[in-house]
């Protein structure tokens, strides 16, 4: 079911020395591709990264948060190009969360590495760091990458009785919904 799994999703930060194969390499790239997008437009770019040197670059891409995708199997970077949308960035948000839950029903582990406004540790912009790693274009955004792999840690799935319902309004804010 699908709420197990969004139940047993947690970010994974630590991976296994374990191979992902071409098939799950291809179901996740399919999961991105099939991603809604506003009007249709797909502004998106998906730039996956298997080399452990790529890898090792991307993991100083930020001054925290990204030094664990060095042990990653493998990376999606996600940009888009804003003249297509100007609404790119819920486009590849939407697009990550589709890699993200593939990855969970194919058995892997995920992490979103936020990539838009933030800088690394010589106050250079991430975005800026990336696109150089990645020989992307000038015209392209970087919104994250996400770090893929065999989990080598073990999270608790999340509890439905623990959800803050305080959060969930009925028919206007503050008003709670009815039993």
């Amino acid at each position: 079911m699908y709420l197990k799994m969004l139940q047993k999703r947690r970010s994974i930060r630590k991976y296994q020395d374990k191979e992902v194969s071409g098939e799950q390499i291809q179901a996740l790239l399919q999961a991105a591709l099939l991603s809604p997008s506003s009007r249709g437009q797909r502004p998106w770019q998906f730039v996956l990264i298997d080399q452990e040197e790529v890898l090792e670059e991307l993991a100083e891409a930020k001054a925290g948060g990204s030094s664990f995708l060095a042990g990653a199997e493998i990376a999606i970077a996600v940009a888009a190009d804003p003249e297509v949308s100007d609404v790119w960035v819920e486009d590849c948000s939407i697009a990550v969360t589709h890699i993200q839950m593939m990855a969970e029903d194919l058995g892997l582990g995920s992490c979103w590495i936020q990539i838009r406004r933030r800088q690394r540790q010589n106050g250079e912009s991430s975005e800026d760091y990336v696109r150089k790693v990645l020989a992307l274009p000038d015209r392209l955004r970087v919104l994250a990458v996400v770090a893929l792999g065999y989990a080598d840690e073990v999270k608790e799935a999340y509890e439905l009785d623990e959800l803050n319902y305080d959060k969930v309004h009925y028919n206007s804010y503050g008003q709670e919904i009815p039993n």
